[in-house]
């Protein structure tokens, strides 16, 4: 048995087998490159669902984080610390908002926005406590938290864990007829991933969005927007909503605010809405810690730097021509923007995986038929040379059992 295999076996006999990753275990990564026990080198073109949008370990915010871990590393909210708000600060900038609410996860940042979006409902629309309704997309992932599962379609995130929390009405994404018909004068918000990620790397029509921006203002609803994985350049923009030239009420982020490092997360908004929360209403022991803040403010400031979103805009073009190399009746589609790309198969995609993983280059598939591309933003084109030609050349190959 190798290290790998010991490893698999062990985090099987003592973990919650929520989990069934692939059979690839991480050792060492030193930006686009992991390295497992065994020494093989594998091009990472996944970065933790974009968590790791700078690369592993950059140099810089691992610089960050050793001189902040010198200074303070937690105060919770009971107290101030010199970092909190220097993130407010850039974090408002960044996003074009007044007010930042900050959390950790992705999850927590979401289930912050529900909140949010119910407290503003009664405090400033008038809809009565208890009758708030927010609208959602089928085939949406938000988290999976007990409220966030209430409203999602996938049946295995919903299997045993009824009651569920009511207040949600689902629509079909990409359909702005639908959302008006859906809207109720109790309605207060709509909640959507400008582009679904775990759905496949579905990318609306051309002006959903600037439609959606237009019905909620039209309705006295809040647009709330869940950029957790394609905010911060993923997508060739800062945010995917701004691709349509439009301004949500809110945006929750996380995933890449934290740099590869933390989890980061938070909800950016305007005063007149954050002004809903009094000292109390909400909060976490850890949003906000000034080590996250250190490492977030440098994460934002390297990503604005360096351009990172007419980087993942360019990359993400050469990339997406690199793959017009694959010829396999299996693929039915390429789809995607910027360095967020999805190959959705005519048959289950997983043989295909595992022979990629095998053969250097990781990726996992989601919904079963698509694979999904996003490599960390500062991948070099030599490396997407590498990458390519190895996914064009084991697609271009019929997968059709498990490779060991």
């Amino acid at each position: 048995m190798s290290i790998s295999q010991a490893i698999i076996a062990k985090t099987f006999k003592y973990g919650a087998h929520n989990y069934h990753p692939r059979d690839v275990v991480f050792s060492s990564a030193n930006g686009v490159i992991v390295t497992d026990p065994e020494g093989k080198e594998y091009i990472d073109m996944l970065a933790a669902y974009s968590s790791v949008s700078l690369g592993h370990r950059h140099p810089e915010i691992i610089e960050t984080a050793k001189a902040q871990l010198d200074k303070v590393t937690l105060s919770s909210r009971a107290f101030h610390n010199d970092m909190l708000a220097d993130f407010f600060e850039k974090l408002c900038e960044i996003t074009k908002m007044e007010k930042i609410l900050p959390m950790n996860t992705g999850a927590e940042a979401v289930e912050t926005a529900l909140k949010t979006a119910r407290r503003w409902g009664v405090d400033k629309k008038g809809v009565p406590d208890g009758m708030q309704e927010i609208i959602v997309c089928k085939r949406n992932f938000h988290g999976r938290t007990i409220s966030i599962i209430s409203f999602s379609s996938d049946a295995k995130a919903r299997r045993g864990f009824a009651p569920f929390t009511p207040g949600y009405t689902a629509i079909d994404f990409g359909d702005a007829e639908a959302l008006e018909a859906a809207i109720t004068p109790n309605t207060v918000a709509f909640l959507v991933e400008p582009i679904q990620g775990e759905a496949g790397i579905i990318i609306p029509p051309a002006g959903y969005l600037k439609k959606v921006r237009e019905i909620c203002s039209r309705h006295n609803i809040l647009m709330i927007a869940d950029e957790v994985q394609t905010g911060f350049a993923r997508t060739g923009k800062m945010f995917a909503t701004w691709h349509d030239e439009v301004q949500p009420d809110m945006f929750i982020m996380g995933k890449a605010l934290g740099g590869g490092i933390m989890p980061v997360s938070a909800i950016a908004s305007t005063a007149e809405i954050m002004s809903v929360f009094e000292p109390g209403s909400h909060g976490s022991t850890f949003g906000g810690n000034p080590f996250a803040c250190a490492i977030a403010l440098k994460t934002m400031e390297i990503i604005q730097r360096d351009n990172l979103a007419q980087q993942s805009a360019e990359k993400g073009a050469y990339f997406m021509k690199k793959l017009e190399g694959l010829n396999n009746p299996d693929i039915k589609e390429v789809r995607g923007r910027g360095l967020f790309v999805g190959i959705e198969f005519h048959v289950n995609a997983t043989p295909y995986v595992q022979a990629l993983n095998h053969a250097g280059v990781l990726t996992k598939e989601t919904h079963e038929y698509t694979m999904r591309f996003a490599p960390p933003l500062v991948i070099t084109y030599e490396q997407l040379d590498k990458a390519s030609e190895i996914i064009v050349a084991t697609l271009n190959q019929k997968h059709t059992g498990a490779v060991l």
